[in-house]
């Protein structure tokens, strides 16, 4: 009974398909093989097991190898794939970091053509601005030094000039001042003659008054009719 079993059992397994749908056929049938000797003699007749132990050793040994073949390759290409997958995974991370990166480094790249350009634009721009103004100002500036020393100059004799008039004018002023003083001291003389004249007049008045008051004393002393209230007295 045991040949047709194992004959059977190979058929099965070499119409079982991949290794992936072995695998999960012979996890899922994990109750009816254990892979061990022993169970599959509990499961077999006690009557049979002397016939055919033998050859359901081999036959199961021949049938485990090529499962545990076949599960390490299963392995072997999980692994493979898993890794293959995995390199696929950081490859693509890695390519798209990458592309990410070209693009940033690509843009800022033309930021930084566009920022010189620009600089340089503007560099020149002031540049040539700087120029025109340091011309205007040197034109200015020695139009200035010009006009400073013709105003310099003329201020110059304007002072020159000043100086000469006010000589002239001190000079002046001293000859007035020596005129007028001179003036005033031939005035005060004048005024201190006038005033001697008129003491002597009013001294020769009052002589005379004296004289003419003895005289009338003495006329009346002669004339019996006169009187004081003719001749009033004198102050």
């Amino acid at each position: 009974m045991s040949p047709p079993k194992s004959s059977s059992r190979k058929k099965k397994v070499a119409e079982s398909g991949t290794p992936k749908t072995e695998l999960k056929r012979l996890i899922g049938e994990d109750d009816d093989f254990n892979f061990g000797a022993g169970k599959l003699k509990q499961r077999a007749p006690k009557k049979q097991r002397s016939t055919f132990e033998d050859d359901f050793d081999a036959d199961i040994s021949s049938d485990i190898k090529g499962l545990m073949s076949a599960l390490h390759q299963i392995k072997e290409k999980a692994q493979k794939d898993g890794q293959k997958k995995k390199e696929e995974t950081i490859s693509s991370v890695a390519t798209e970091i990458r592309s990410k990166f070209d693009e940033l480094k690509s843009k800022v790249e033309k930021e930084r053509q566009n920022f010189a350009k620009a600089l340089s634009k503007s560099s020149k721009e002031c540049e040539n601005l700087l120029k025109n103004e340091t011309a205007k100002f040197q034109a200015v500036y020695e139009n200035f030094c010009k006009e400073r020393n013709s105003h310099l100059q003329a201020l110059n004799d304007t002072i020159s000039k000043y100086e000469d008039e006010r000589e002239k004018l001190f000079v002046k002023y001293e000859q007035h001042r020596k005129k007028e003083k001179n003036m005033i001291t031939e005035h005060e003389k004048a005024c201190a003659t006038k005033i001697a004249e008129l003491e002597e007049s009013l001294k020769k008045k009052k002589q005379d008054d004296k004289t003419f008051s003895l005289l009338r004393k003495t006329l009346g002393s002669f004339l019996d009719n006169a009187s004081d209230e003719d001749f009033p007295a004198d102050d």
